[in-house]
């Protein structure tokens, strides 16, 4: 195995999470194993959220275009584009587009092996895995 990878976004597949949500994975385990990170691109029509949620590791998060809100442990702050974020594990955040056009943010957790609780949930679900849809 090659210890670098180019990967090409025309050749990503996205998924679709629910309620227009789309997500394109980037760096993760099936395209380098191993790696010490996991990525991609997620994008939500107007008045879509990510429901508040934790993760087993620290991520960050940019916002690439639109207008949004980030509510991290209580505290909500408004973003504009390039506004970067950074999570520890196991705090509860989520994010809202508050604008009229899509929010498109890029992720980066910092494991490869990545997990999701839904406030008022116990329940750690495998992250982009079927029970890991972000409309409820």
């Amino acid at each position: 195995m090659t210890e670098s990878v180019i990967l090409k976004f025309a050749d990503t597949h996205t998924i679709e999470r629910g309620g227009g949500v789309a997500t394109t994975p980037l760096i993760v385990p099936p395209v380098r194993p191993g790696a010490a990170f996991t990525s991609g691109i997620s994008s939500f029509p107007a008045g879509q959220a990510a429901p508040l949620h934790r993760h087993n590791c620290d991520e960050q998060v940019t916002l690439l275009s639109g207008l949004a809100e980030v509510e991290i442990d209580g505290e909500t702050t408004t973003l504009d584009p390039y506004d970067t974020t950074y999570v520890a594990a196991g705090v509860e955040h989520c994010f809202r587009n508050i604008g009229d056009e899509p929010m498109v943010i890029l992720w980066v957790y910092g494991s490869n092996r990545v997990t999701r609780t839904f406030a008022g949930s116990d329940e750690e679900m495998e992250h982009l895995s079927a029970a890991d849809m972000l409309v409820r």
